[in-house]
């Protein structure tokens, strides 16, 4: 934590209570220039309190809360105070019109990653939730801020929307606070995290991997070998550990410590296991999906699209908003019949959709209502937090993440041996993650996710599937990562494709592709012709960029257009990076 005296915000003693719940007692902190700080804890623990008092929407009880002389804070709260008379230019852009603001590159990314789809002369009244929270953050993002504070920043973000906020944020400076549940976010971004809990706030440095280290050590000097095996942090830490190699690259912590703390931890689940159980109980036969064509509208999703879902398998899908993630999942429930083809169940199959409506728990009856057997259903009822009073509490008086809880709680209850997810992580706190991860380690059936959060994505599932827009589902086996890679290989096909029928048009000489392939012999003179390649590319790259700056301004107006001429450009600079990380190479070997 940073020295007072260069802390944009310090706590001195600052307590807040609602009722006669302490919130927030005695806490003392500070936000130092540059940090970027993740605020996790249980939902109802005062996250979102604390966010209110460190930017003066709420004063506390006691203690004192000191800003630094002129520090500018941007807020983005759980709600926004759009003006619905507005428009979106007005609320986003004020009101500036297209020559105006599309020339200025981080405008137009802002504008082209999040308000994708929605017309800037909309009127804000008509906005879905999603559509104003983008709009909210977007005006936010275009502000000129010294310290950025987010509450669930990723809210109807999908996976490739979520990893270019954590590349501007990594890029724009200033110090940053945020709450999220996005454990993947909270590794990418952040150098520090609090956890709030219990009326008070514990520090630790580095992101969320650090963060679960920091806490297991903690749990280890604390509490028997026993019960240390049996904790549920110690697992998650033995997944980090055992996952992607990228995650623990970058939390600055010992290698060995961690080794030590996770020696005698197995797996987080065994999928031989697994997989022998589920077949057991569905047989070789689970889904079928066999030369199926699915149309919504006049969108068609699927054409002669086959796919096969077997025991014990585990799958995410994942693809842009609107590619039709949750159309496959009904097609898979039987829900949503396909155009041509057929899909095909098993017969003992006994699916459950958890999708992302709420609206199928009955808002006056009570939780404990909900299990058939209080007796048998208790020990899931205590797993998922239900708890003393929260027994006895009407279903429309929970929170939208406690509803959350019960809704998955009741459908895991039903004994499901096909389970179809939609956004299971949406409004649940990295607690419940928790748990829900866990009960999942050990469930013996055959999953299917669709979820913009990348880490429970990866930490539940074997394999992930994407819709590309080509009408199919293509395993990718490099995960999300390929996945993102995929699409910005697409936009720069996209961008090539479209200079290339430029050209054509003019009658101009074609220029070279843009594969750019790595030095790769040890040969000096075969490396220094490999940077004079390069170079060559890069000049031409950088008149390309200067032919689509020049058709910004010429179609300043054509709202279709700029997004069209903004992809290109960011697969530009793409490409850019990819040349220059090529040409730093070849010049190492160029130097012998």
């Amino acid at each position: 934590m940073s020295a007072a005296g260069t802390n944009l915000v310090n706590f001195e003693q600052v307590s807040k209570s609602y009722g006669v719940r302490p919130l927030l007692a005695s806490v003392s902190l500070g936000i130092g220039v540059g940090e970027r700080i993740g605020v996790v804890g249980r939902n109802g623990d005062g996250k979102t309190t604390l966010l209110e008092v460190l930017t003066g929407v709420e004063e506390p009880d006691d203690g004192r809360v000191s800003r630094t002389r002129g520090l500018v804070v941007g807020h983005l709260a759980q709600g926004d105070d759009l003006d619905d008379t507005s428009t979106v230019r007005e609320t986003v852009l004020g009101g500036r019109a297209d020559h105006e603001w599309a020339a200025d590159t981080t405008t137009r990314e802002v504008v082209t990653e999040l308000l994708a789809g929605v017309s800037l002369d909309r009127g804000v009244a008509g906005l879905s939730g999603g559509e104003r929270r983008r709009c909210a953050l977007a005006a936010l993002l275009l502000g000129h801020q010294d310290l950025l504070v987010l509450d669930e920043p990723t809210n109807h973000l999908d996976v490739e929307a979520v990893s270019w906020l954590a590349s501007h944020l990594l890029t724009r400076g200033g110090a940053l606070v945020v709450v999220t549940h996005d454990r993947w976010f909270l590794d990418e971004v952040c150098t520090a995290t609090w956890e709030v809990h219990d009326g008070v706030v514990d520090a630790y440095e580095g992101g969320y991997a650090a963060f679960v280290l920091a806490k297991a050590e903690r749990q280890r000097q604390a509490a028997a070998a026993e019960n240390r095996r049996q904790n549920l942090v110690r697992k998650e830490l033995a997944w980090l550990r055992r996952g992607p190699p990228a995650r623990t690259s970058k939390p600055r912590f010992r290698i060995e410590a961690a080794n030590r703390l996770i020696e005698d931890v197995p797996p987080p689940r065994d999928r031989l296991e697994l997989e022998r159980f589920a077949a057991q109980r569905l047989g070789k036969d689970v889904v079928d999906v066999e030369d199926v064509d699915l149309v919504r509208g006049e969108r068609q999703l699927l054409r002669h699209a086959t796919w096969r879902l077997g025991p014990g398998d585990r799958v995410g899908i994942v693809g842009v908003n609107g590619a039709g993630k949750s159309s496959v999942l009904r097609l898979l429930d039987g829900s949503l019949p396909p155009q041509a083809g057929r899909v095909r169940h098993g017969r003992t199959v006994a699916l459950q959709h958890l999708t992302q409506q709420l609206d199928d728990l009955d808002p006056a009856q009570r939780v404990i209502d909900t299990v058939a057997d209080p007796v048998e259903g208790s020990s899931m009822l205590e797993r998922f937090g239900f708890t003393g009073d929260k027994l006895t509490t009407r279903i429309g008086d929970l929170s939208g993440g406690e509803r959350r809880r019960l809704q998955m709680m009741v459908l895991l209850l039903t004994e499901p041996n096909v389970l179809l997810l939609d956004e299971p992580t949406n409004d649940l706190d990295i607690e419940t993650l928790n748990v829900l991860e866990d009960f999942l380690d050990g469930w013996p059936g055959t999953l299917v996710v669709v979820s913009h959060d990348r880490y429970f994505l990866e930490r539940t599932t074997d394999a992930t599937w994407a819709l590309l827009g080509d009408g199919q589902i293509s395993l990718l086996p490099r995960g999300v990562d390929e996945y993102l890679e995929r699409r910005a290989r697409g936009a720069v096909e996209a961008a090539d494709t479209a200079r290339a029928d430029r050209r054509d048009a003019q009658g101009a000489a074609p220029a070279d592709g843009p594969a750019v392939r790595r030095a790769g012999s040890a040969e000096e003179r075969e490396a220094r012709k490999e940077m004079n390649r390069l170079e060559r590319r890069l000049s031409k790259i950088a008149q390309a960029e200067a032919a689509l700056d020049a058709e910004v301004l010429e179609h300043a107006t054509d709202h279709v257009r700029l997004a069209d001429v903004s992809a290109r450009l960011a697969a530009l600079g793409r490409e850019k990076d990819e040349v220059e990380e090529a040409w730093m190479a070849a010049a190492e070997l160029a130097e012998g």
